[in-house]
């Protein structure tokens, strides 16, 4: 029996759902990096990262390739930082909504306290 399409992307979301995920997947957008530079520029313990690296290898949203002693990461497509490239438009546009909203309340600001007076 097929998953549906929504529990599917859902599985997607939740292997999303942690920060340290999301920063390597940034990291990689600039092109396949060694584990050591996505330790330096991660605050993390080198076990947490090596299970975050894990899971998304195993989710195919990257690639591992062995260069020597070395483990290389990349993105597995462009898919991948095309999707972080909506998250950050959608984030956007959410707090361009709130820093209007904002604006909004510090112009009207002198309004509200004339008229609770």
């Amino acid at each position: 029996m097929s998953v549906p399409l929504y529990e599917a992307k859902a599985e997607l979301f939740r292997l999303l759902g942690h920060p340290v995920r999301i920063r390597v997947l940034e990291l990689l957008q600039d092109g396949p990096k060694p584990v050591r530079e996505l330790l330096a520029a991660i605050e993390v313990e080198p076990t947490g990262l090596s299970q975050h690296l894990a899971v998304l290898r195993r989710s195919g949203l990257v690639t591992a390739q062995r260069e020597g002693t070395t483990v290389v990461y990349a993105l597995a497509g462009g898919r991948v930082a095309g999707l972080l490239r909506a998250a950050r438009e959608l984030l956007a546009e959410k707090l361009s909504g709130q820093n209007e909203l904002l604006n909004e309340l510090l112009e009207g600001d002198d309004d509200d306290v004339a008229q609770d007076r």
